[in-house]
């Protein structure tokens, strides 16, 4: 657990988701498994990186909302989307959540409001999980194949199958299996690009880690929760309602430009678009949309990206209830999930 973020240098300002398991979520709601004393401390030198991102940023800043009594103009509430197959009940309290994982250095710059007082929203819990350069989500690599290349394995079948099956299948289908954004149950250990971490009093939180890859069906994105009116204890935050599940995106110009860099010039898989993607609701800021600030000639030296998410604290919006949204199946749920994770 890390409790500061370092800038990755000094040029990095510039170049820089349910009665049964739904039911049990909701009322125990993340006992974080906390690496060290004083987890929950103040932000430090993290919230001073979040803040100077959002030096300058007026009240009503952004998408304007409707007013509510004597508030003024605020936020429009962020978009709400699916949490996807991957979500893993905010398991490592942290706000370098790189690990050993080697990819162009990102700073996510976030802070939370209340949509309709423009209040910060101190002491919320704020979760963040993407895939890595290659497209593989740490708790599931034998599910999301992503996108890199490799040798092909020497023992793959090869011909035309001759028992090919006839007849109509009966019985209820097996459970499990991706699709329509429905939970994954995780297959492994590992927890890289994954944390969760509190809001200063001014509604600031930030996070280390790299830019994310894409694989199939996908447009490059990071998932996030936010949850409040919980309690910080000694085990990590319990209790509380999760009031928003969103996911953060990129703009076109900066993937662009990640993909010529290592190790994601080597993926294979065809990159899914922003104004493609099945998730992204094209709004900009309100949908999701962070504001990049990088080097255009060398963005490898790093990223901040940022963003204010305007929400309902009393509302409940875990992405878990969402059958509009589409998934994927057969094959495609076995690789990556697509159009939902």
């Amino acid at each position: 657990m890390t409790g500061n973020i370092e800038n990755n240098d000094n040029e990095q300002s510039v170049a820089g988701d349910r009665q049964g398991p739904k039911h049990k979520r909701d009322l125990t709601r993340r006992k974080v498994v906390v690496a060290g004393a004083g987890a929950a401390v103040a932000v430090g030198a993290g919230g001073a990186l979040a803040a100077g991102a959002f030096a300058g940023e007026k009240k009503g800043a952004g998408k304007p909302a409707k007013a509510s009594a004597g508030a003024g103009e605020c936020y429009k509430l962020t978009s709400e989307t699916t949490e996807g197959p991957y979500y893993i009940d905010a398991d490592k309290l942290r706000q370098d959540i790189t690990e050993d994982k080697e990819g162009i250095p990102l700073t996510l710059a976030l802070k939370v409001i209340d949509s309709e007082t423009c209040k910060p929203l101190a002491n919320a819990a704020v979760d963040v999980w993407h895939c890595d350069a290659l497209g593989i989500y740490s708790g599931y690599e034998s599910l999301s194949t992503g996108g890199g290349g490799g040798t092909p394995p020497t023992d793959a079948p090869s011909g035309t199958p001759t028992d090919v099956p006839n007849g109509t299948p009966t019985g209820e289908p097996p459970a499990g299996g991706g699709g329509g954004g429905g939970h994954e149950e995780p297959t492994d250990d590992e927890r890289y690009l994954r944390g969760t971490w509190k809001t200063d009093k001014h509604g600031l939180v930030t996070f280390k880690t790299i830019f994310p890859g894409w694989y199939r069906g996908r447009t490059v994105h990071i998932h996030t929760k936010v949850h409040v009116n919980g309690e910080w204890t000694d085990a990590g935050y319990e209790g509380g309602n999760t009031c928003h599940t969103g996911q953060f995106f990129f703009d076109e110009e900066s993937v662009l430009l990640s993909a010529a860099v290592e190790p994601y010039s080597t993926s294979t898989t065809e990159r899914t678009t922003l104004t493609e993607d099945t998730i992204y609701d094209q709004s900009g800021v309100q949908g999701g949309l962070l504001k990049l600030k990088y080097n255009k000639k060398n963005i490898a030296k790093g990223v901040i990206g940022s963003i204010t998410m305007g929400v309902e604290p009393d509302a409940t919006h875990d992405g878990t209830d969402d059958a509009s949204q589409p998934g994927a199946s057969g094959t495609e749920s076995a690789t990556a999930s697509a159009s939902a994770g």
